[in-house]
């Protein structure tokens, strides 16, 4: 095959079997590759109402065609699973050198399934493929664990893996990637549960295009593109998404507000982390860079340099929940890659807790005599390490911002500010809030991208919205929003940097020809030599997007979970009443666009066999109604795994 390398492999865990599978060329064309081959099999071979710690749920590891070829901003890898943060779809974006590793090896996607007998890895050398024992790896961190592989293995080599986050099953554990780039929504608490510590890949391979040429000289225009690109070149390149305090709205306490530019403090603007910088790097194959390295001046962790520092950890550990310190939001930022946990659900988790604390639900003898005062970093950060060990109150925010809220009772979950377990604060109605209502993972910043809507190229998207390529947002925010959720679905498909989305019509090389996906269609055809065009692009991700929703909806989800959160004082009055009005409206667009139906919100028959998906819609009548989506269930805290030193 073009552009797939044409195997996935499988790796049974409870067996010690690992098996080569060919890709079938349908399924190639249809669901394209990354998220889209994740998302198939987990609706294929993961039963609804397992628990997803169990052995019985599955891990999908999978770039996309594009991956390790010569086209920039291509190192993406998927990572997904039955989420146990959230108890639906869980899939995390990841960069480093492991997609175009895995690529150059020989595999388009890795299935895990099963549970060791005790700790292993898997390492991948090209076509040679075994597990190896790792119980000398168990209870080391991410950075431990990735150093004693490279030079086990050989520095050219990827490294994905868990820490100690993942081997407690905190619910917010992320699969690390060459030990900065994080694949979040509680993937490592799987890898944890399955008793798979890494998997290392060394790949040395080619992936062969169906007309090399013309691929290299759209991947030439493209690289042009980017370096020379005002935003991308002298903004992302220099700040990375630091640039996003002045302009992204962070939330602050809790959300008690969102900050504008002018009210982010000093300290934690783009200019003024410069300071701390030491470095800038990029994922294999990216023109632009936008990572940092930085190293920290002073303190317990003085002189130790962590890297990838985004806005995501400012705004969730830092300003949301009261901390403003520049020192104290890098320890957590490297704590938090080391042990392994994503830093918007362990942000999100620590401050609604604070919340709770500053209200009076919960006190100093809840917390093990820990502080939770909004200022005190250095309690924050204890709290961190307990998190990651589950020790003391940490055990109970390893259980995640919803569980911590149904665990505690007294009112603490109307002050839970989620859409189906994740989230992303209160929003009035309208197309942000729609963007997070209706995500397939839930309160989501990364699936509809609803912020960069044009919003970051105010000189060629009004030029898309006059040729009629694009609707314009103000007048039919549905539209923008299913045009937002496709571009950024096959983004994820074809192994591409969402970071190219900031300027929305550089999600893909020429995306902006006419019609809209022509140029990717170009590039696809010059990949792989499939005939795609705009239309079967379209079609592949709304494909997408649809099996995302039903196996969603045998998780339980329905219409009432594509849900406004609203605060206690707005949800009882008649602002909150009209908001949700507004809301409920904008939902029935949308279901009708998306082909669901309208009482339910589940795709209808007819919609689902367009796409080709006949069987999903058999499944869907054949088992439902499932029963209704309540989170994932806390485990009796007793249970829990204890252990592995501090980091």
């Amino acid at each position: 095959m073009y552009g797939w390398r044409g195997t996935i492999l499988r790796v049974d865990l409870t067996r010690e079997k690992i098996t080569k599978q060919p890709l079938d060329e349908l399924v190639a064309r249809n669901f394209i590759g990354g998220r889209g081959f994740n998302s198939k099999t987990l609706f294929e071979e993961v039963k609804p109402g397992i628990d997803p710690l169990s052995p019985e749920n599955v891990l999908c590891l999978a770039p996309g065609p594009l991956s390790g070829t010569p086209l920039g901003l291509t190192s993406r890898l998927e990572v997904s699973t039955l989420s146990p943060y959230s108890g639906i779809l869980g899939d995390g974006n990841v960069g480093g050198s492991f997609a175009t590793f895995l690529k150059r090896a020989g595999y388009d996607q890795i299935v895990i399934t099963g549970r060791a007998s005790s700790p292993k890895y898997l390492w991948i050398d090209d076509k040679s493929v075994e597990l190896r024992d790792a119980s000398d790896l168990w209870g080391k961190t991410t950075w431990e664990t990735t150093d004693i592989l490279r030079e086990r293995h050989g520095k050219k080599i990827s490294v994905g893996c868990i820490g100690q986050a993942g081997e407690n099953l905190v619910r917010a554990a992320s699969t690390i990637v060459d030990k900065h780039s994080s694949a979040a929504r509680g993937s490592g608490a799987v890898w944890g549960s399955k008793n798979l510590k890494a998997i290392a890949v060394r790949g040395s391979g080619k992936v062969e295009l169906a007309s090399p040429e013309e691929f290299r000289q759209l991947a030439r225009e493209d690289r042009k593109f980017f370096l020379k690109d005002h935003l991308q070149h002298e903004v992302i390149a220099v700040y990375g998404t630091h640039i996003g305090m002045m302009s992204w709205w962070p939330g602050y306490r809790y959300f008690q507000k969102y900050l504008s530019g002018d009210e982010i403090p000093e300290p934690l603007r783009p200019e003024a982390w410069k300071k701390y910088e030491i470095g800038r790097y990029a994922c294999y194959g990216c023109p632009v860079g936008c990572k940092d390295v930085f190293r920290i001046p002073t303190g317990e962790r003085a002189g130790e340099a962590g890297s990838g520092l985004e806005f995501e950890c400012i705004a969730c550990l830092g300003t949301n929940c009261g901390v403003e310190d520049p020192i104290a939001i890098m320890e957590m930022e490297n704590l938090a890659d080391a042990y392994g946990m994503d830093v918007i659900a362990l942000g999100n988790a620590i401050a609604l807790a604070k919340e709770l604390y500053s209200r009076g639900i919960i006190a100093e003898e809840d917390t093990g005599g820990l502080s939770l005062d909004w200022e005190d970093a250095d309690s924050q950060i204890e709290l961190v390490h307990q998190t990651a060990l589950r020790e003391g109150f940490g055990n109970l925010i390893a259980e995640g911002m919803y569980s911590l809220a149904k665990i505690i009772g007294q009112g603490a979950m109307d002050l839970c500010y989620h859409v189906k377990g994740l989230s992303r604060g209160p929003h009035p109605p309208g197309f942000f809030a729609l963007a997070h209502a209706v995500s397939t993972r839930g309160a989501d910043h990364l699936r509809g991208r609803s912020w960069a809507y044009g919003e970051n190229d105010p000189e060629a998207f009004p030029e898309l919205v006059k040729k009629g390529l694009v609707p314009d947002v103000d007048n039919d925010p549905v539209g923008a929003l299913t045009i937002s959720e496709r571009a950024t679905t096959i983004t994820d498909a074809i192994g591409r940097c969402k970071g190219a989305v900031n300027s929305w019509v550089c999600a893909v090389p020429l995306v902006w020809e006419h019609p809209l996906w022509d140029g990717l269609a170009r590039l696809l055809r010059a990949a792989t030599g499939f005939e795609f065009d705009a239309t079967s692009l379209e079609e592949a991700g709304e494909r997408i997007y649809a099996l995302e929703r039903a196996f969603n909806v045998r998780q339980g989800i329905t219409r009432k979970d594509d849900r406004l959160p609203q605060k206690p004082e707005v949800r009882e009055t008649p602002q909150g009443e009209e908001e949700r009005d507004k809301h409920a409206e904008m939902l029935m667009e949308y279901y009708r666009v998306h082909g669901y139906d309208p009482e339910t919100g589940i795709p209808t028959r007819e919609r689902l066999e367009r796409l080709g998906l006949k069987y999903v819609a058999d499944e869907l009548e054949a088992h439902g109604p499932y029963p209704q989506w309540d989170g994932p269930s806390p485990w009796p805290l007793n249970k829990y795994p204890h252990g592995g030193k501090r980091a």
